[in-house]
């Protein structure tokens, strides 16, 4: 082993630390005789005593002792489970100060896996909210049982026991309603709970959809079973409980995994989906379409993409992972043609009966891989001059990457919800011939570490 990776620290051992900046989980990143500390809850800039939890040949993690010089950026948390929850990191940092580190969050990204140098590439503020509460959309509840009490939550942080939260400053109102009137007629009607230890019971997770612009809302009923124990009392107590509530819906997973929808979704009362509106765009939302979470803060996500894109109605525009086809929808009015592709079917169904609905005659949808469908488009003769792209975490597919290296359209306009990803995706476009001229940082989620981008890259 070489001097510079011996380990020089031991678990349970006090040190001083100076934080440096935020980790991209939001932790505090310090360094004591060169090795990396990671310390959840140091903010940069503060002095603190740690005491090392784990210890490896890389890195160390601990906890604060003490702060001996606090952040100026350093507030009380609002949440009164935020250190137990996990579901935020950031609470105890200002809103400024979030929205400042998770700028830096993604120079440090670029900084660690490109050689792209920053400072020549249009660099602005992270784009926030007025208001950093209550944004989101979807609730996502786990059911259980704490003292024989029906409880639903969150798993406290590093652990796998269940948290009751009767109320999450981050969600919209109407999911906290939802699901506590949900947790009492659960206990009133003896329904069974599920046990992840046993595989056994019935409910699983409580799920719930508002729609922001129609006041529509979905409850969802992940349950383990498919037969539905007292079903039509407990749909009866749900309508009378939630009158106003717009489709009630069982999806079913009897699997043993932390993967919250099963694959069959059955209407118990209602409609089956839910419309939405963003900016005059109409949605339909089934159970199980994806919908980004804060639809505040996606306008002005969508708004950078659309900037970033350059479009004059000449156009012809490919946004790969469409999904429901949203960003589509979003920029529909400046290209000459979209078209997008996806792998889940229901999926594109949903983009077409969407763009139907939302009279552009300018979009098209297939389902299918990009690679895969790129390259058969263009032997019809039809090559896209921009593409924008909104990939999973994972970042694009490296069949993908490649395809796009082959097309060579004249703009890619890359959405991402993962700054090394995007880091590592925009070296490898650097090396076949693009040139990144814009990067945007967007909060989509206050509270939390996690900071989108947008980045513009033109080929030279």
């Amino acid at each position: 082993m070489s001097k510079s990776n011996q380990v020089t620290i031991t678990k349970g051992q006090k040190f001083p630390l100076t934080i440096k900046r935020l980790g991209i989980d939001g932790e505090g990143v310090g360094f004591f005789k060169r090795q990396v500390v990671f310390v959840p809850g140091a903010l940069p800039g503060e002095e603190i005593v740690c005491e090392a939890e784990k210890v490896s040949t890389k890195f160390a993690t601990g906890k604060i002792v003490k702060i001996r010089k606090k952040s100026p950026d350093r507030t009380t948390p609002p949440c009164p489970v935020y250190e137990e929850c996990g579901g935020c990191q950031l609470q105890h940092l200002t809103y400024e100060g979030q929205l400042r580190e998770k700028k830096d969050i993604v120079r440090q990204a670029f900084e660690r896996y490109t050689k792209i140098p920053l400072e020549k590439v249009k660099f602005p503020e992270t784009i926030g909210m007025e208001d950093p509460w209550r944004y989101r959309n979807k609730a996502q509840m786990q059911a259980g049982l704490a003292k024989d009490r029906v409880i639903a939550g969150l798993y406290a942080r590093g652990s796998n026991r269940l948290l009751n939260i009767d109320e999450c400053i981050v969600q919209h109102p109407q999911t906290d309603k939802v699901t506590n009137e949900v947790k009492e007629i659960a206990a009133s009607l003896q329904i069974p709970i599920y046990k992840p230890n046993k595989n056994k019971g019935f409910l699983r997770t409580i799920v719930t959809r508002v729609a922001f612009e129609t006041n529509e809302y979905q409850l969802v009923l992940v349950t383990a079973e498919r037969e539905f124990p007292k079903k039509d009392l407990f749909i009866e107590e749900v309508r009378k409980r939630l009158p106003d509530v717009t489709s009630i819906v069982q999806n079913i997973n009897p699997d043993k995994t932390p993967v919250i929808f099963g694959e069959e979704t059955i209407v118990l009362d209602g409609k089956e989906k839910i419309h939405e509106k963003m900016d005059g765009i109409s949605f339909d939302l089934s159970a199980r379409a994806f919908f980004q979470l804060n639809p505040e803060q996606t306008k002005k996500l969508y708004d950078a993409a659309k900037k970033a894109a350059q479009l004059s109605g000449k156009e012809k525009v490919i946004d790969a992972y469409c999904g429901v086809g949203t960003i589509g929808l979003w920029v529909a009015d400046k290209a000459k043609e979209i078209r997008g592709m996806d792998i889940v079917p229901a999926a594109i169904d949903d983009a077409k009966a969407n763009a139907i609905r939302n009279e552009a005659s300018n979009l098209h949808y297939e389902t299918g891989r990009a690679e895969d469908v790129i390259p058969k488009w263009e032997q019809e003769g039809w090559k896209a001059d921009v593409v924008i792209v909104d990939p999973p975490r994972t970042g694009l597919d490296a069949k993908l990457l490649y395809t796009l290296k082959r097309s060579k359209p004249r703009r890619i306009v890359y959405v991402s919800c993962n700054p090394s990803t995007l880091a590592k995706n925009v070296t490898e476009l650097a090396e076949a011939g693009y040139k990144l001229v814009r990067l945007q940082p967007v909060d989509m989620f206050p509270q939390t570490a996690q900071v989108e981008a947008v980045a513009t890259l033109i080929r030279k």
